[in-house]
């Protein structure tokens, strides 16, 4: 079977530029059009997701079957307030069960979650050249694990 699915990670602040919403606009699309991805599944806590949210939001006008999932690192059970609050931003939401007791890793492991249920993993990453601290980086975590998963990774 196919997987329709993209993931989308990356630091949590970013430079937003023109040429930034272009390419993932652009990169986004293609999923869509070439690859038939339908879903997109979206962390939080960074300026990158909430841009490809966004952006895909925006996508979903011209192409109204693509999904939105927010994978939650936080709050397993939810009421019916925080989920319709959810809901209007979003498709749908989960929690995955693996994350119950993981801690403070909470947040790598839903990354994990989502690379597995990934095909395509569309992350914003600084190059650790420039920026040392970079790799020891949630997202330089997430990003060795979709490489060592053979997920297809597109780079922005």
């Amino acid at each position: 079977m196919e997987n329709y699915t993209c993931c989308f990670f990356g630091h949590r602040t970013i430079n937003e530029t023109d040429e930034l919403r272009t390419k993932l606009t652009d990169t986004i699309e293609k999923l869509i059009t070439d690859e038939k991805v339908d879903t997109f599944l979206f962390g939080s806590k960074s300026e990158f997701d909430r841009l490809c949210l966004k952006l895909v939001t925006k996508l979903k006008e011209k192409y109204p079957h693509v999904k939105r999932i927010y994978v939650r690192a936080e709050f397993p059970y939810i009421n019916d307030d925080y989920m319709a609050y959810l809901l209007k931003s979003y498709d749908d939401t989960y929690y995955p069960e693996k994350l119950i007791g993981s801690g403070k890793a909470a947040y790598v492991e839903r990354n994990y979650e989502m690379i597995r249920a990934s095909k395509y993993c569309i992350v914003y990453y600084y190059d650790e050249f420039k920026f040392p601290t970079a790799n020891k980086s949630g997202t330089k975590i997430a990003l060795d694990y979709a490489v060592k998963k053979n997920r297809e990774v597109i780079l922005i």
